[in-house]
C-alpha cells in the first residue's frame, strides 16, 4: 500500500515533494507501525483540493472508514483509519513549508527546505507541567470527582516519565521513550498508578508521582526541586485532609 501511495503522489502534478516519515525513514519500523508519509503542495491554494482528492482515494481505493486532522503550523495531519484498523498518516504542507521537522524525514522526490527542528520542551517545562496536573488532583479530589483526579494523578506522571526520558535522551512525546528508560526510574513509578477509583487510592499513587517529580527535579534542577518542595509536600497533604473531610461528611 505504501508503495502505491508514494507512486500516486509522484505522478500527483499538484505534489512538489514526497517524503517518508515515522519509524519506517529510520529503519526502526516492525508489522505495528503505521504509515507515514508528508507531501508537499504547490500554494496553499492548493491544498484544500489535494487534501480532498487524496481523502477520496484513501476512501475508495484502501478502505478508510474516518479520519483525524491534527494541524501545526501550515501543515496539515490526516490520520485515516483503514478498515483492517491500519494507520495511514498524510501530511500536506505548501511547497514553502515543506522540509524535515525533526529526524524521521526521508525524501524521496521532488525538493524540500530547510527547516529549524522544533524546540524540544525543557526539562523545567515538563516539570511545570507535572506540577501544574498535581495542583487539580487535590481540587478534583476535594470535589469527589474522582474519575477526573485519576485523570490529573496520570497526567502528572505522564509529565514526570517525560522529563526522565529527555535526561536519558530518549522520546518525551507519546510515550514513545518509556520503555527505554532504566529499571531504576519505572520501577518507583509504578505505584502511580491508580488500581482502583477510591479516594484513598488515589491519595496513595498520588503522594508516589509527588516523591518521583521532586526526585526528578532534583536530577534536573536541585534548586528548583528545594524551591518545589515544600509546596509539593504541603499539596500532598491539603489532598489527604480534602478527601478526609469529604469522606466524613
Amino acid at each position: 500500500m505504501r508503495a502505491e501511495l508514494i507512486a500516486a503522489a509522484r505522478a500527483d502534478g499538484r505534489l512538489t515533494g514526497v517524503a517518508l516519515t515515522g519509524s519506517a525513514s529510520t529503519g526502526r519500523e516492525d508489522r505495528w507501525s503505521d504509515i507515514d508519509l508528508a507531501l508537499g503542495v504547490s500554494g496553499a491554494s492548493q491544498i484544500e483540493p489535494v487534501v480532498a482528492d487524496w481523502t477520496s482515494r484513501m476512501r475508495a481505493e484502501h478502505g478508510a472508514v474516518h479520519h483525524l486532522d491534527v494541524r501545526r503550523d501550515a501543515w496539515l495531519y490526516r490520520v485515516f483509519l483503514l478498515s483492517n484498523s491500519l494507520q495511514v498518516d498524510l501530511a500536506f504542507a505548501p511547497e514553502a513549508e515543506f522540509g524535515p521537522r525533526g529526524p524521521t524525514f526521508r525524501l524521496l522526490s521532488g525538493n524540500a527546505k530547510e527547516l529549524p527542528n522544533a524546540q524540544a520542551q525543557t526539562a523545567e517545562e515538563l516539570i511545570g507541567f507535572a506540577w501544574l496536573y498535581a495542583l487539580h488532583v487535590r481540587s478534583a479530589a476535594a470535589r469527589g470527582k474522582l474519575w477526573q483526579a485519576e485523570y490529573m494523578v496520570s497526567a502528572a506522571r505522564d509529565y514526570v516519565l517525560a522529563a526522565a526520558c529527555r535526561r536519558h535522551g530518549v522520546p518525551t512525546g507519546e510515550g514513545r521513550g518509556i520503555d527505554q528508560l532504566p529499571d531504576s526510574v519505572t520501577r518507583p513509578l509504578r505505584g502511580a498508578l491508580v488500581t482502583r477509583l477510591d479516594p484513598d487510592e488515589i491519595v496513595r499513587a498520588f503522594g508516589v508521582v509527588v516523591e518521583r517529580l521532586l526526585d526528578e527535579a532534583r536530577c534536573s534542577d536541585p534548586r528548583l526541586a528545594t524551591r518545589l518542595e515544600p509546596t509539593m509536600r504541603d499539596l500532598l497533604d491539603s489532598t489527604r485532609a480534602a478527601v478526609t473531610a469529604r469522606s466524613s461528611m
